[in-house]
This record gives structure tokens, sequence and C-alpha cells, in this order.
């Protein structure tokens, strides 16, 4: 059975790669970009450089800096409303998973208007936006290199999942020296992120031989530079190695699906407004513990990937260390529990069964080794805490 693989048409990676976004966009004849970010980029002055080497291309470019951290349906309404409203034919997105995430849904909205709800899964988004020129500045989502966005309808408090090729970045561009300034929580919440796509893209029912490469070469890079760049954040080194292992895990994701995690996850940002990567790496040591006995082999294989069990060790053993090193790895990054994070007990366990119900409802649970049914997450959102 063969495999369809969906990837940006070019990926540019290293030091200074978003110094290339002019050349790109006219080596794709777009002449006219709105770059969409967040304030915190334009006050870093990253924003700033970027328009500088588009112009040095002869590319003005207008700002739409209005995305919000966990993106949702009027947060982008204004971005929407500015690329129907200014002729734009590209958007250049630079920022976190969630500027990124916002401009996916932009170039779709923005082209061909409606509403977020009418392209969220299980519809599927082939229809192609405006081109989009992705520039992430953390080494986390992988939103550069996927096919996904995730954007939340307030009204309900539903994190929903938007898939499709319309979604896939036409360019992305992966500069690990803009996750330099990273503080030390952004830097474990979007690292442990990546951890957690490139472990649930492996052991993900819809792997393949393919997205297996990608994953297992994110947990290389990832795992052994992790606490590095948590510790000393100007480790350019280390830096480098989490920003390509990021995209890679957002490469075996986009092709192979995340599983368990990432359903529990969306329910947990959605109510109590926790960030993405903070609410898996919440959930990844609990639900990989429960996982561990449907797919022993592949979770052993992540262990030995990361670094923390060797060839010659058992697969039991090898599983053992991994439990170990995910639950050391919270510890030493200062991971929250839910109740260390300030979520209300009363509202978390009287909300469980609405939680457990949209987590299955994504489909993403479906994806696991060990499918569970709602009682069953019931029990680990209750084992979280």
């Amino acid at each position: 059975m063969s495999t369809q693989i969906i990837l940006p048409r070019i990926l540019q990676v290293g030091e200074g790669a978003s110094q290339e976004a002019g050349n790109i966009l006219n080596s794709l004849g777009c002449k006219r970009p709105l770059i969409v970010t967040d304030k915190m980029m334009v006050e870093l002055g990253y924003v700033g450089r970027l328009q500088a080497s588009l112009e040095a291309a002869s590319i003005p470019a207008d700002i739409f800096d209005n995305t919000v951290p966990e993106p949702t349906v009027s947060s982008i309404q204004e971005g929407v409303d500015k690329v129907r409203d200014g002729n734009y034919d590209s958007i250049v997105a630079i920022g976190g998973g969630s500027p990124i995430d916002s401009a996916k849904a932009i170039a779709i909205l923005g082209k061909y208007g409606g509403v977020m709800q009418d392209y969220k899964f299980p519809r599927v988004v082939n229809e192609p936006g405006l081109p989009i020129i992705a520039i992430p500045t953390t080494a986390g989502t992988g939103s550069e290199c996927t096919k996904v966005t995730i954007i939340t309808d307030e009204t309900t408090d539903e994190k929903m999942l938007c898939v499709g090729i319309g979604f896939m970045p036409t360019a992305a561009l992966v500069d690990y020296e803009l996750t330099l300034s990273l503080p030390p929580r952004t830097t474990a919440d979007t690292g442990i992120d990546a951890l957690t796509h490139a472990m649930e893209a492996y052991v993900s029912k819809k792997a393949s031989l393919y997205s297996d490469s990608q994953a297992i070469a994110a947990m290389k890079l990832l795992a052994p530079n992790l606490r590095t760049a948590f510790h000393n954040g100007s480790d350019r080194k280390a830096r480098e190695k989490m920003m390509l292992g990021a995209t890679l895990a957002g490469i075996a994701f986009s092709n192979a699906s995340v599983a368990l995690v990432h359903g529990m996850s969306r329910p947990i940002g959605a109510f109590y407004h926790v960030p993405h990567g903070l609410s898996n790496a919440m959930l990844l040591p609990t639900v990989t513990e429960y996982s561990i006995p449907a797919a022993p082999e592949r979770y052993a294989d992540c262990a030995r990937a990361m670094g923390v069990a060797g060839a010659e060790d058992s697969d039991d053993l090898a599983n053992r260390k991994l439990m170990d090193e995910l639950y050391a790895i919270n510890q030493e990054l200062q991971v929250p529990t839910p109740a260390e994070f300030g979520i209300d007990p009363e509202h978390f366990f009287n909300n469980l069964g609405l939680m457990a119900e949209q987590a299955l409802a994504s489909g993403s649970p479906g994806n696991n080794p060990r499918v569970p049914s709602a009682d069953e997450i019931i029990q680990i959102y209750s084992k979280l805490w």
C-alpha cells in the first residue's frame, strides 16, 4: 500500500533562512504579501528585520499583528477582513504556532469566505488558499510544515481541528537564530510539544516507513538537547538541533497523525486556556504509561532513539527507562500539574465527561495504539490531576 506525503514546496533550513523570504516570494511571483504575526514579534524586532529584507527584494508588506495565543474564531476575523479588502497575493507568517495557525486560517477564509466552522474536521480542505511563507520562531509546533490548523470556537470552547493540503504552507523558512531569545518556559513547553509530535507520529496507527524515519530522526535531535536549550538558551548547537527536530517532528505527525495526547490536550487548552505545548507536556507521561502495553516495541524504539535506552536493553527495560525519563523531564523543566497551573478542581472534575467526549470527537484518540473509551479518558484525566 502506498502512502501520500504532503510537504511544503520549499524548505529553507539553517542560520539566516528567514532572510530568504523576499527571494522566495519573487520566485513564486508574489508581490503583495501580508505579514501575519503578533505584538511580541514586532517588539523583538523580528518583523522589522523581515520587512527590511522584503523591501530589499522590492516587496512592500503590510502587517497584521493582532494574532493571539491559542487563536479563536474572533481573533482571526480582523485578519480575514484585511485580506478580503486588501488585494494581497500571499501571506508571510512569522512567530510561534499561533501566528502560523492563524495565517493558515486567514489564507483559506480570506480567499474562499465562510466561517471557520465550515472547514473543521471531518471536512478535508484541499482547496489551495493564499500561498503562505511560514517562519517559525519556536522549536515546537512544527506548524510550518503541517497540513493542520487548530482554531478555537469560543462559543462552545471547542478546539476545532482543521486539516487538508489547503493548510500546508508553500514554503517554510526554518531559522534557529530566531529561537535564541526564547525564555525557558516557552522553550520547555514547545520542546516537549515537539517530542510529543515525534512520539505520537511513531506509535500512530497511521504511521508509515516515511513518517517513522522523520519521527526517529526528530527524537534523536530533540531529547538530548531539550534540557540544554532550557537551561542555556544561548547554546546555538542545541537550538539548531531543537529547531530541525521540531520541523522533522511536524513532518512526521502531519503525515502520520497525532494520537491520544493531542486528543486529550485540546479540551484542556480550550476550557482552561493552558498553552497547547504545556497541556501536551502535562499529559505525555500519563498517556504514554497507559499506551505502552498496546505497542511495547514501538515505545521501546522511542526510548532508544531518545538515548535513554540501549540496543541491548529489552523492550520492557527500555520502556521503564522511557517512563522514568518522561517524568524526569517534566520535573526538571517544571511542568505543572493541572492543579499547580491553577485550574479550579470542582470545574475540572465536573467537566471530565464533556472533555472526554470532545477528545474522542477530535479523532486523534482513534490513532492511538490503545484506543480508550470515554470512561478510560476520564480516568486518565483524573490521574493527571
